[in-house]
């Protein structure tokens, strides 16, 4: 047999054949798309996950999540999209956890079969977050006056510019129970018996690092990619990652270079930043 660094010479029903693993990468936080900051969504993810289901031959495909969470709804589809795709093609699911997996992140690792993080990896989160800013005596020290007209009288709720109501409130904490209700729901089923939970603690948004994360069954164990597909799948198993959309060759000119190298900053692009390094800061990371 030919050494492996030629067998490319050889049409493929000739070449050796080792265990093959797609490997995903889904990075940053989860619904915070912008014109030239793309975060995590259905739109981004979808293509990606359906390359590395359709890789022929594939023992297997990786999911490595290294998100502190964002939108429930696009964490939900893309976990619903990891599990059609897994059932369809009858492939087992591995979650690596870099940095974190937190909150939407874990959503997402909980669509594996099995998850894996580092000892200081932050896991856990399961929990609903809605945050803003009050900014009624903010303009009216400053004489100005807010002027909304509505159609329906709950449209303006929750206008940062106005006092709080608290029938408003009571209404978004009815959301944000239903939503993580969906949450808990998901990870009871995905997780079943692994989960040691005696007081509830582990819904209430907390996170861990990942050997508490083990002994309380967030995760199935601890290791990196490399090594947990090399113990599974033998010594020779290939991981091939699969590459993200690139963006339009426009939208990498003007967006790079016509703002940083022109010396100028695009509001859209530091709100990103900042809501993004929020995100992060608030795991601690």
């Amino acid at each position: 047999m030919l050494p492996e660094r030629v067998q490319f010479i050889l049409p493929s029903r000739f070449r050796a054949r080792h265990p093959l693993v797609p490997v995903v990468r889904l990075a940053g936080p989860i619904g915070s798309i912008l014109p030239f900051r793309t975060g995590l969504a259905i739109s981004t993810v979808a293509p990606m996950l359906e390359r590395a289901f359709d890789v022929e031959g594939a023992r297997a495909v990786a999911i490595v999540v290294n998100s502190p969470g964002g939108s429930a709804a696009q964490s939900h589809l893309i976990f619903k999209r990891i599990r059609d795709h897994a059932e369809e093609k009858k492939l087992p699911v591995f979650a690596f956890v870099e940095d974190a997996a937190a909150s939407g992140g874990y959503m997402i690792a909980c669509a594996a079969d099995e998850i894996f993080a580092d000892p200081a990896s932050i896991v856990g989160s399961i929990g609903v977050l809605s945050a803003s800013f009050g900014l009624d005596k903010f303009i009216e020290r400053f004489g100005i006056e807010r002027r909304v007209h509505t159609a329906g009288a709950r449209k303006a709720m929750l206008d940062p510019f106005r006092p709080e109501n608290p029938a408003d409130v009571e209404h978004l904490q009815g959301l944000q129970r239903r939503i993580h209700e969906v949450f808990v729901d998901l990870v009871k089923a995905r997780r079943g018996g692994k989960l040691k939970d005696e007081n509830g603690y582990l819904f209430s948004g907390a996170f861990w690092v990942g050997t508490e994360a083990a002994e309380l069954g967030l995760v199935d164990g601890l290791g990196d990619i490399r090594s947990i597909m090399r113990q599974r799948f033998g010594e020779k198993v290939q991981l091939r990652l699969v590459e993200p959309p690139r963006p339009a060759l426009l939208g990498r000119f003007f967006g790079r270079r016509s703002f940083s190298q022109g010396g100028l900053i695009d509001p859209a692009e530091a709100l990103g930043a900042l809501e993004e390094r929020a995100a992060w800061s608030r795991l601690g990371l």
